[in-house]
């Protein structure tokens, strides 16, 4: 059952959500050959990530994504599909992001694949009842974060609106990037920053950093956790990084499923519910469609079944999302 009013979407990744039938005929297209299937039924049960049970093992289904995704047209049709079928389930507004870095061993520019993409997006848009933005990705276990928020500033008016750094957490702090945040910043990109996802004990300062650095929004953030005191359930005590999330409204966009795969916590041991009865800004997301084999109408299931939330809550996190988006809705 869907909320009453549409979805909204801030955290999907477009590598993270093809089809499996779009992804063997760009196989086959491209010549890519590393498919351990050509079933669309049997391929999507391979790429379930659900039991990966760590951030890396999880991102190692990417590699079969990424490798078809190696021209214009493919990049074309990847971002069209993926905003139609979101659009399908029921959401009204979708914010998309990817890591061009990922298409420059197929020769691919930064501005090849952002043009694409965006170009894919808007097309979609135009056939469906769906608004959308793009948000560009750096990797934090690469080098070319600075390369990658000029080239985005460069392309200008396409639906570039914001700047996140995604990949590998653990180890990669999002210190490591301050000049390509703060110039992302300073052109007019709004910021979300992956943290707490999968850093462990160092969850709360990675989230900490990203604040520090002008993020407006956290991706997943189910760390925080870690820097509050639970007693019957419940939040009873904020330490100074769960203070300032709170205080300051740090929008959290939590992937429930996702966050399950990636051993963060059990699935019915999820502490949205908790941090939503604490007063967090949070929201329910899918991050990978594939890889979780979810969608919006599915987690939404799964926050109301699983985690017992009920639909007072799901429409107050919808409207959290609404009012976090980095376009005007």
């Amino acid at each position: 059952m869907r909320p009453m009013t549409p979805f909204v979407l801030l955290h999907d990744h477009l590598d993270g959500g093809l089809r499996p039938s779009t992804l063997i005929e760009l196989a086959d297209d491209s010549g890519y050959t590393g498919l351990p299937t050509h079933d669309p039924d049997v391929l999507a049960a391979y790429l379930d990530q659900f039991e990966a049970g760590s951030l890396e093992r999880y991102l190692e289904a990417f590699d079969h994504t990424v490798a078809v995704m190696s021209t214009p047209e493919a990049l074309h049709r990847v971002a069209y599909e993926s905003l139609a079928d979101l659009a399908a389930d029921g959401v009204a507004h979708a914010e998309i992001r990817f890591a061009p870095s990922l298409t420059a061993f197929h020769g691919l520019t930064i501005e090849e694949t952002l043009e694409s993409v965006c170009d894919g997006l808007r097309t979609a848009a135009g056939e469906h009842q769906i608004t959308w933005g793009f948000i560009v990705d750096a990797l934090r276990h690469l080098t070319d974060s600075d390369e990658v928020v000029e080239r985005s500033l460069a392309v200008g008016d396409a639906g570039i609106v914001g700047f996140d750094l995604a990949g590998p957490e653990a180890g990669f702090p999002p210190e490591l990037h301050v000049a390509a945040v703060r110039r992302a910043r300073d052109g007019g990109l709004r910021l979300t920053i992956h943290a707490g996802e999968a850093a462990g004990a160092e969850g709360p300062d990675y989230m900490r950093q990203a604040v520090e650095l002008g993020a407006e929004r956290i991706g997943h953030g189910v760390e925080i956790m870690r820097d509050c005191v639970v007693e019957d359930g419940d939040i009873v005590e904020l330490g100074p990084v769960a203070s300032m999330i709170h205080d300051r409204r740090i929008v959290l966009e939590v992937c429930p499923t996702s966050n399950a795969s990636t051993g963060s916590i059990p699935l019915e041991e999820h502490p949205l519910p908790v941090l939503y009865r604490a007063g967090f800004a949070v929201t329910f997301n899918t991050d990978n469609r594939l890889m979780s084999r979810t969608t919006m109408s599915r987690e939404a299931d799964i926050v109301r079944t699983v985690l017992g939330m009920d639909d007072e809550a799901i429409e107050e996190m919808t409207a959290t999302a609404r009012n976090a988006a980095f376009v005007s809705l």
